[in-house]
């Protein structure tokens, strides 16, 4: 991570590389790769987008708001890191106008940052999920006949059951939790 963090800093004007744009960058892969995940229903169809534009929760001094990344799937990681710091400026100074937080095609809310283990995220309609990212903390796992201490995180998927089923659902999940265990999954496109 301390490696990709100078990198983003020197391309990108000292935007650090956080976790978010690492996760907005697997679902974006994810989302196009399980378009039912992207899609919609709008009546009796079901409208599946080619585009990802992933809505982000954001704590602001007034309450939560969620501005939408467009087209997440064509963006750099410190592109979203760009993207992301904008937004939440926009956010906190209260100068986010509707069309900022209108037409997300899927949610990321990180529970995590306010200390949260675990929770289930409310799907925002008419999108179909909502990934929910929970606090990091150390845990012993299993490695290789050994317990070990490792940092882990709880993610969760909110989906919409009448377009996503179970094993959709663990499919998306297991994509990202891959990419963002290994970036180069998504760096090499594999």
């Amino acid at each position: 991570k301390q490696w990709y963090q100078r990198r983003v800093a020197i391309t990108a004007g000292e935007v650090k590389l956080g976790f978010m744009s690492a996760f907005l960058k697997a679902s974006a892969q994810a989302l196009q790769e399980m378009p039912e995940v992207n899609a919609f229903i709008d009546g009796k169809e079901i409208v599946y987008r080619d585009y990802v534009d992933i809505s982000v929760a954001v704590a602001t001094p007034k309450g939560l708001v969620v501005p939408v990344l467009r087209n997440v799937e064509t963006m750099s990681y410190a592109g979203i890191e760009l993207a992301l710091n904008s937004l939440g400026k926009k956010a906190r100074d209260g100068a986010l106008a509707i069309e900022d937080m209108d037409g997300g095609t899927f949610t990321v809310s990180n529970g995590g940052v306010f200390g949260s283990l675990y929770g289930t995220p409310i799907i925002n309609l008419p999108q179909s999920a909502i990934l929910g990212m929970h606090a990091i903390q150390d845990r012993p796992v299993a490695r290789g006949g050994q317990v070990v201490i490792r940092p882990m995180m709880y993610i969760a998927l909110t989906y919409d059951h009448r377009l996503i089923d179970g094993r959709e659902a663990v499919t998306f999940l297991r994509r990202i939790k891959a990419a963002v265990e290994d970036p180069a999954i998504l760096l090499l496109d594999i």
